[in-house]
C-alpha cells in the first residue's frame, strides 16, 4: 500500500477528531496527554497505527498552552534520556571484547529515547514540518532554560541527516510562482523590507533580477532559504539604487556582474542547519549557464553589529580609539550627518579602516570573525573585496553599520582554497584594498595587533 496514502488518510481522521474536540468544548491538554501520546507511539510496532498515533500526538502538542509546552519539552529532557545503568553496561561489554557487534549495541544504548520518538513523530503527513515549528518553540527557551540544550542537540542531529542537501531542490521564483508562495517571500525577506507587492514584482519581473530558493519535499511550499540577485554593469557598492522604484532595468545579457544582494533563512527550527552555503555556489552554476558572459559573483551584504562595536569602542573607559578619532565618531550622534557630504566624508576616513580591522580581526567566542555574515560568506571561501562606504542609508542602515556594505567576491576557481585556509588557519582571504585599509586602522587604534 502506498505510504504517502496512508500518512493522508490517518492525518485526516486525526485533524477531524481535534476539529471535533475543540467543537464540543473539550478541557485544555496538558504536557501529561502529549507525553501519554508520545509514550503510545513508541510502544506501538504497526506502520499503519504509528502513523496514526504520530499524527495525535502532534496534534495535543499544537493544543498545550506556552507553560504546558515547556513542561513537554522538560519531560522529553529528563524522562526520554538514554538509560545511565544500560549504558555502563553496555561499556563493560565492549571494554571485554572490543567487538563491532558490541560497539553497535554500545552506540544505539547511548541514543536517547527522544530520538527515536522525534523520527516516529515523523512518520505522519506533515510531520516534518509540525517538528521544525516544535523546534522553534524550543529555541525560543533555551536562553532562559539551558537545561534543554540536550534535547535541541538531539533536533540539530536528526535535522542535519533530514534536510541534507541531497533532498533539497532548487526553484527560481519568478511573478509566476504560486501566490501562496510569494505571500512567503514577502513575510520572511529578512534583509531588505518587501513593501508591498508592487515592491516584489520589481524584485522578481525585471529583466535583470533573479531569486532562487531552497525547498524540501517533506514541508512542501515553506521555502528554507532564498537569494535575491541584481544582475549589473560592475560590482555594485550602494542598495539603494538596487531597490529604487525608479530602477530602470538593464538587458540581461549587458550584466557582467551577478550580485547576491539578500539572503533569507525562512524557518527558525532550522537555525544552525546550513543550507546559504549550497545555495550561493548552486545559484552560481545556475547564472553561469543561463548568462555565460557574467565574469563576476559577488554580494553587496550588510555588517549588522558593526555599529554597536563602534560604540562600545567609543564609549568604554578602556577604548582602543586614539582621541582624535573618538572626537571625529562623535558626528554620529547627530541627526542627518549622512546627508552632509563634507561631515560624511570625515567620517569615512575613520570608519572604513575600522571596518576593515572589525571585519579580518575581532574575533567571536568561537575563534572565527566576530560579524556574522562576514562568517558565512568567509567561510563559503569568498574573498572579502571592498568595503563601502554610505552603501546602505536608510535607518536601518544607518544604525545597524553607520551606512557601511561589503562586497565578498565569489572566484569559482578560489573558493575551495580560500575555505580551507580559513577553515584550518583562520585565514581570511582579502584584496589588496581591504588590506590597505586594514594597515590604516593602526593610526585609530592604539592597540592593534595586525601585523
Amino acid at each position: 500500500m502506498n505510504m504517502s496514502f496512508l500518512q493522508e488518510l490517518f492525518s485526516n481522521i486525526t485533524q477531524r477528531d481535534a476539529l471535533l474536540r475543540r467543537r464540543t468544548g473539550s478541557p485544555p491538554i496538558d504536557h501529561g496527554q502529549v507525553v501519554k501520546a508520545c509514550r503510545a507511539l513508541l510502544a506501538s510496532d504497526g506502520e499503519a497505527s504509528s502513523i496514526s498515533l504520530a499524527s495525535r500526538a502532534l496534534d495535543c502538542y499544537a493544543g498545550l498552552s506556552e507553560d504546558e509546552k515547556t513542561r513537554f519539552f522538560h519531560c522529553l529532557t529528563e524522562d526520554f534520556a538514554a538509560d545511565p545503568e544500560a549504558i555502563d553496561s553496555a561499556y563493560q561489554t565492549y571494554r571485554a571484547t572490543r567487538g563491532n557487534g558490541e560497539l553497535q549495541v554500545l552506540f544505539d544504548t547511548c541514543e536517547p529515547e527522544r530520538q527515536e520518538l522525534l523520527r516516529r513523530l515523523n512518520l505522519t503527513a506533515g510531520g516534518t514540518y509540525e517538528l521544525v515549528r516544535m523546534r522553534e518553540d524550543l529555541l525560543s527557551r533555551l536562553r532562559d532554560d539551558p537545561e534543554l540544550t540536550a534535547l535541541d542537540a538531539d533536533f540539530a542531529h536528526l535535522f542535519t541527516s533530514w534536510f541534507n542537501r541531497g533532498f533539497l531542490v532548487l526553484k527560481r521564483i519568478d511573478w509566476n510562482t504560486p501566490a501562496a508562495v510569494l505571500e512567503k517571500i514577502i513575510r520572511y525577506e529578512a534583509v531588505h523590507e518587501i513593501c508591498d507587492w508592487n515592491d516584489l514584482r520589481r524584485r522578481l519581473d525585471a529583466r535583470d533580477r533573479r531569486c532562487f530558493a531552497f525547498f524540501h519535499p517533506a514541508i512542501g511550499d515553506e521555502p528554507l532559504i532564498f537569494v535575491e540577485v541584481a544582475l549589473t554593469k560592475g560590482l555594485p557598492e550602494r542598495i539603494q539604487p538596487i531597490l529604487d522604484a525608479d530602477h530602470q532595468p538593464i538587458e540581461d545579457l549587458e550584466a557582467d556582474s551577478a550580485a547576491f544582494f539578500g539572503i533569507s533563512n525562512c524557518q527558525t527550527g532550522l537555525r544552525g542547519i546550513s543550507f546559504g552555503n549550497f545555495l550561493i555556489k548552486q545559484v552560481v552554476q545556475e547564472l553561469k549557464h543561463e548568462l555565460p558572459g557574467l565574469k563576476n559573483f559577488v554580494t553587496l551584504s550588510p555588517v549588522p553589529g558593526f555599529r554597536a562595536w563602534l560604540d562600545a569602542e567609543r564609549s568604554t573607559a578602556d577604548s582602543r580609539l586614539d582621541e582624535e578619532s573618538r572626537q571625529t565618531l562623535t558626528a554620529l550622534d547627530r541627526d542627518g550627518w549622512s546627508h552632509d557630504a563634507e561631515r560624511a566624508k570625515t567620517l569615512g576616513e575613520v570608519i572604513k579602516p575600522l571596518a576593515a580591522h572589525y571585519l579580518t580581526v575581532e574575533k567571536g567566542r568561537r575563534g572565527g570573525p566576530l560579524n556574522p555574515v562576514a562568517r558565512f560568506h568567509l567561510g563559503n571561501g569568498a574573498e572579502l573585496h571592498r568595503i563601502n562606504w554610505l552603501g546602505d542609508t536608510s535607518r536601518k542602515g544607518l544604525a545597524g553599520a553607520a551606512g557601511l556594505m561589503v562586497n565578498y567576491l565569489y572566484v569559482p576557481d578560489d573558493i575551495e582554497r580560500n575555505h580551507e585556509q580559513f577553515t584550518t588557519d583562520g585565514k581570511v582571504a582579502c584584496s589588496s584594498s581591504v588590506r590597505d585599509l586594514r594597515r590604516r586602522a593602526r593610526k585609530h587604534l592604539k592597540e592593534d595587533p595586525v601585523t
